[in-house]
C-alpha cells in the first residue's frame, strides 16, 4: 500500500517525532511504500490568505499553491495522522494544511442540485490518527473529540466507499512515563502491522 504521513510538529525530539519514526519504520517492514509530509519541517504555510480565497472555488486556480500536497493526496492509498491534539483539536499547522489543501474539485465535489458533496479522493481506502492528548480519555470523550471527528469521519467520507479508519492516541501525556510511551509505540507498531 502507498502511505503518506502527515506529521505535524514543530519540536524534532517531541514524542511525536518517536512516533512518526516507528510508523515509519513498521510500514517499510510490511512493505509498503511511505511519503512523509512534515508540515512544520517544510515551512508549510497554514494562512490562507486573500487571493487564495478568493480562487477557492476556482477548478485550477485553487491547486497552484498546494500542488505538491495534492500530487501526494493522488498517489496515496493510505493516509495516516501523527500530530498532538491541542486544546481537544489539531494544531493550526494541520487545520491550516485542511482548509487549504483539501479544496473543491482536486478533493470533493461541490454539493449541486440538492446532492450533497461528492467523493473525489476515492484511490485512499484507510485514514489514521495517532496523536498525544493532555486529557485523560474520559474527559476528552466529553469533549466530543473534535480532531478525531474532523479527520476520520469528516474527511472519510470524501474518500473510497468503506474507507477504514483507525485512532490511536496516548492520554494524559503531560505526566506519561518512559513506560506508557514505550507501550503506546509498541501498540502504534501492532496496528500498523495489520495495515492492508
Amino acid at each position: 500500500m502507498r502511505v503518506l504521513l502527515v506529521y505535524v510538529h514543530p519540536c524534532p525530539e517531541s514524542f511525536n517525532a518517536a512516533i512518526l519514526s516507528r510508523a515509519v519504520e513498521t510500514l517499510h517492514v510490511g512493505g509498503h511504500e511511505t511519503r512523509v509530509l512534515d508540515l512544520y519541517g517544510m515551512g508549510f504555510d497554514p494562512v490562507m490568505g486573500a487571493e487564495e480565497r478568493r480562487g477557492y472555488h476556482t477548478p485550477g486556480e485553487n491547486e497552484a499553491p498546494v500542488a505538491e500536497h495534492l500530487a501526494a493526496l493522488r498517489w496515496a492509498e493510505g493516509l495516516i495522522f501523527v500530530y498532538p491534539t491541542w486544546w481537544y483539536g489539531p494544531p493550526a499547522m494541520l487545520k491550516g494544511w485542511l482548509d487549504r489543501v483539501w479544496i473543491p474539485h482536486a478533493t470533493f465535489r461541490m454539493p449541486e442540485n440538492g446532492k450533497p458533496i461528492a467523493r473525489v479522493l476515492t484511490n485512499i481506502r484507510v485514514i489514521g490518527a495517532i496523536s498525544t492528548l493532555g486529557s485523560p480519555s474520559w474527559w476528552w470523550w466529553v469533549m466530543g473529540m473534535p480532531g478525531r471527528r474532523t479527520l476520520l469521519t469528516g474527511l472519510g467520507v470524501l474518500c473510497a466507499p468503506g474507507c477504514r479508519t483507525f485512532w490511536l492516541a496516548h492520554h494524559r501525556m503531560d505526566s506519561s512515563t518512559p513506560a506508557s510511551r514505550a507501550r503506546f509505540l509498541d501498540k502504534v507498531g501492532a496496528r500498523l502491522r495489520r495495515l492492508a
